[in-house]
């Protein structure tokens, strides 16, 4: 009886795996990783449901955590993907601004994946020249791609495709995913949308339905930054002024012209005609039957309108048409996440919502990006992954884009490089880590540019935010995010937050330290890229 007994425990033994060994690859969670581009969380139901609902997005909340303050590091597209990327601050991958060329040959989570036995892949928009590296198979937009019938990089070979740019991405990713969804291996597939970039062109089936709604507008529509510095006074974002007629608010250049209305920008109106000319004859005669008419309504009433109408107008504008891409990219998350339960997947995969940057939605009376303040500082972060993170979850942790390469590591088994300056968000999600960072670090490069938003850099706690804006010019702001949550009024000379701001520098002079950055970086930096544009 002894014997039998010592004959099963040893049998039972022999199954288990070696402490030295690497886990099983059924154990080792897979990883779809959603992208999309400057899409606010503002526009997110998740996080408030006053412009849109997004009811495939939201799926996302509900069955896992979402992050309140997670923020970029630097607001611009492909610094912050080259940041995602690579686990560094952009000073520290080379890619600090759209001008630079990115470096694929330094490490990565997609090659180090790839390497420990993942099958990865990429489908959409990456906005980082060169052959992407890392991935079993790729399709990438070139530079910002196209909404209709756009061109993809296809393992190096480029080809145009029919349709509408989040369906054609969407439709990629799934063939791939059903292609490879029974192989033994974990996958890794970064799922990165175009929209809702700049110039916002909806898919045929929400012409109609967006364009005749009407969204409330920010509480700081008409700011005049009497509270602020130089750098918002001088910016180059206003939804009136800088925003184009063509490209960006769809009056027709025939019309711009009847009506004496000048280009905002030298490819205002090329802009238009590039997009619209890629439309098959079917799509832009459904173009035609929604914004014909709109135009003929623009036509009559322009001459009356004030600058208030006019900002109002465009306002509305800028949203139908925003708004309607991102109810595109929630229907396509939609089919993403149905794929994955009707085929027994989602227990076992890690599902990350994000964009590369916040946007503003007239807040301020802005769209685009670029500045430390919140709508762009601040991006959407939803996480899902029912074996570790609790259903409905929410966390004001302040974590980073540049986060994201450790804790795929972390998740996948994989040592985490020293010089990736992220941190593993693995148990802050499930509830083991109540120890996190209690400042975060952020920088800006590309000035002179367009939108004209100044060099800065800055340090940001749960409360305060402390920026400094130099080159051309040298000033500090300080916000109290507590009793100034929309960022109106800089306190930096106020007496009442001397401790505060003393408090701030120190800070600000610690996490330069920890992460490597210096003035001398910024002025090489500033020679390059004065260079590159040949200033």
């Amino acid at each position: 009886m002894k014997r039998n007994l010592f004959l099963l425990v040893l049998a039972a033994l022999t199954l288990l795996p070696s402490c030295n060994q690497k886990p099983e690859e059924s154990q080792r969670p897979n990883i779809v990783f959603i992208m999309s581009d400057d899409h606010a969380y503002q526009a997110i139901s998740a996080y408030q449901d006053h412009l849109i609902n997004t009811p495939n997005i939201d799926r996302i909340a509900e069955k896992g955590v979402t992050f309140t303050r997670a923020t970029v590091t630097n607001s611009i597209c492909a610094p912050s993907r080259a940041v995602m990327l690579t686990g560094k601050h952009s000073f520290v991958n080379g890619k600090v601004d759209n001008v630079q060329p990115f470096n694929w040959n330094q490490n990565s989570f997609p090659k180090m994946l790839q390497e420990s036995g993942y099958k990865t892949a990429m489908y959409g928009k990456i906005h980082l020249d060169g052959i992407p590296q890392g991935f079993d198979n790729s399709a990438v937009l070139p530079g910002q791609g196209h909404y209709y019938n756009p061109e993809f990089i296809i393992n190096g070979d480029t080809t145009r495709v029919s349709g509408y740019v989040s369906d054609i991405i969407t439709d990629m990713s799934l063939e791939w995913l059903n292609k490879i969804k029974d192989e033994e291996s974990p996958f890794c597939l970064l799922y990165h949308h175009k929209a809702p970039h700049r110039e916002w062109l909806p898919p045929q089936r929400y012409f109609r339905e967006y364009i005749s709604k009407e969204f409330p507008e920010p509480e700081t529509l008409f700011d005049d930054y009497e509270g602020r510095g130089t750098a918002a006074r001088e910016s180059e974002m206003n939804i009136l002024l800088d925003m184009n007629w063509a490209g960006d608010s769809k009056i027709y250049p025939d019309v711009m012209k009847e009506m004496g209305i000048e280009e905002t920008l030298s490819w205002d109106m090329e802009a238009f005609i590039n997009n619209t000319g890629r439309m098959t004859p079917e799509q832009s005669q459904a173009w035609d039957n929604t914004y014909g008419p709109m135009n003929e309504v623009f036509k009559e009433e322009y001459a009356q309108m004030d600058s208030t109408q006019l900002m109002k107008w465009r306002y509305q504008r800028y949203m139908q048409d925003y708004l309607a891409c991102i109810a595109c990219v929630d229907e396509n998350v939609g089919r993403v996440l149905d794929f994955l339960e009707e085929n027994n997947l989602s227990e076992n995969t890690i599902v990350v919502y994000t964009s590369d940057q916040g946007f503003y939605l007239g807040e301020h009376g802005w769209f685009d990006k670029r500045f430390m303040y919140e709508e762009s500082f601040r991006t959407p972060l939803l996480v899902k992954y029912p074996k570790e993170i609790k259903a409905g979850t929410v966390s004001d942790a302040l974590v980073q884009n540049l986060d994201f390469a450790p804790t795929f590591l972390d998740y996948a088994g994989i040592n985490i490089p020293k010089d990736m300056q992220g941190k593993s968000m693995r148990q802050l999600m499930s509830g083991e880590d109540t120890q996190w960072r209690n400042a975060v670090y952020y920088t800006y490069y590309e000035y002179p540019s367009i939108h004209m938003v100044k060099r800065h850099y800055g340090v940001a706690t749960d409360r305060y935010k402390l920026m400094h804006f130099y080159y051309d010019i040298d000033e500090w702001e300080l916000y109290d995010l507590e009793n100034d949550p929309k960022e109106m009024t800089n306190v930096y000379d106020q007496p009442a937050y001397a401790e505060v701001r003393e408090m701030m520098h120190h800070k600000l002079d610690s996490i330069r330290q920890h992460y490597g950055d210096t003035d001398a970086l910024n002025k090489r930096f500033l020679n390059e890229y004065l260079e590159a544009i040949g200033n």
